[in-house]
């Protein structure tokens, strides 16, 4: 059964009716979808928070106006940069049968034997676009690096992925690889250049099908 969530429309938009809402334990939100005219609302950010915890960020609310249930999921929320509350909320109104494209964090399980050897973990891949419906969206993409020695790298295709779900991305893209001690020094000391690191950022692009 999907977690329930009540919130309230919302037709007040002034400064000062977006201060009233957060003085109150409120912040505004927006719903939408596809063949969907975008629904202001209201919800308690307890409630909220409560739902993200008891839910997970991938998981289906039945979001709940005016006494009629909407499925939806959580797409991105913003943050408050000093006090790190949540101010505002985006939720995806969903058909439960129809497939999404979501981002969903990589969850590396494990301690490498490569790491333990001196060697040190290099994460290109933070995150992976998946096409799955929405009751199929997995919290994270588990991989497990324990054999991982200096080296070698896991790619895009080790990871194990339920039936019905797909990864929109080349199996031979790098996820996880461990340096030799030296590599890593000569990286660390600008001597070598490294492509960099993607942003693993707290929100999730995400697209109906």
């Amino acid at each position: 059964m999907n977690a329930v969530l009540e919130v309230q429309g919302r037709t007040q938009f002034q400064r000062s009716s977006l201060k009233s809402l957060r003085d109150n334990g409120n912040i505004p939100a927006v719903i939408y979808g596809v063949n969907k005219q975008n629904q202001p609302v209201s919800v308690n950010v307890g409630d909220l928070m409560k739902t993200i915890r008891d839910n997970g960020k991938n998981g289906v609310i039945s979001l709940k106006l005016d006494g009629k249930m909407q499925n939806a999921i959580l797409t991105d929320y913003q943050m408050d940069p000093l006090s790190k509350d949540i101010i505002h909320a985006d939720f995806l109104a969903v058909d439960m049968s129809t497939e999404l494209q979501v981002n969903v964090r990589i969850q590396l399980d494990g301690e490498a034997i490569g790491v333990k050897d001196g060697g040190v973990l290099q994460q290109p891949l933070h995150e992976l676009s998946i096409t799955a419906t929405p009751s199929q969206i997995p919290q994270a993409l588990h991989i497990d690096v324990t054999n991982l020695q200096v080296g070698e790298n896991l790619t895009v295709g080790d990871i194990s992925i339920a039936e019905g779900i797909s990864i929109n991305h080349d199996t031979e893209e790098v996820v996880v690889t461990i340096l030799p001690p030296k590599q890593e020094e000569e990286i660390s000391t600008g001597e070598q250049q490294s492509e960099g690191l993607p942003e693993n950022l707290e929100g999730r692009e995400t697209n109906a099908e």
